[in-house]
């Protein structure tokens, strides 16, 4: 596959450009666009990228290659990376992990067949106060895993139907 930008996406490549005082600052905005436009930052897109910014492209492969937020393959439409660190681990974080993996087929680093679900093991997300917990393709968090809500949660998502902003008071609290 050929990846490019067109006229309108260069025109907002720009925009990010202008809010920086140097184009090796827009690096990290700009790779977060491109991975919204193509799913992924993959080798050809990090080239994509060097290239329109006029930078090298061992800055923006480094860049890439340091944030584990930045795909460098092709990944599901959702990504769930299970936090398995160790507040997480304590609390059923790789309980959590291998119930998704054979729910889905998959084992972490996987996507599913369809497209749909990549799973990724991942060290600390920051919130080890709502363990075990995920999160949704860089955004949404899930907190205070059970079976049961990984269960809710796939099938929802299967319907492209993201989950609401929850509570971050453990269920067991919520009526104290």
């Amino acid at each position: 596959m050929t990846y490019t930008f067109d006229s309108d996406d260069l025109k907002k490549i720009d925009a990010i450009k202008a809010k920086y005082p140097t184009v090796l600052s827009a690096s990290m905005p700009v790779l977060w666009y491109a991975q919204e436009k193509f799913g992924h930052v993959a080798d050809e897109v990090q080239h994509l990228v060097a290239q329109t910014l006029g930078l090298p492209e061992s800055h923006i492969h480094g860049v890439a290659t340091f944030y584990t937020q930045y795909f460098k393959k092709e990944m599901g439409k959702y990504v769930l990376d299970v936090c398995t660190c160790f507040s997480c681990q304590v609390c059923g974080g790789y309980e959590m992990l291998h119930h998704l993996e054979d729910k889905l087929g998959i084992k972490a680093g996987e996507t599913t067949a369809d497209g749909k679900f990549s799973i990724q093991q991942a060290e600390c997300l920051g919130a080890c106060g709502y363990a075990p917990m995920l999160q949704i393709t860089n955004d949404v968090y899930v907190n205070h895993l059970t079976k049961e809500k990984v269960d809710s949660l796939i099938e929802d998502l299967k319907q492209d139907k993201l989950p609401e902003f929850e509570s971050i008071i453990p269920p067991q609290m919520q009526n104290s």
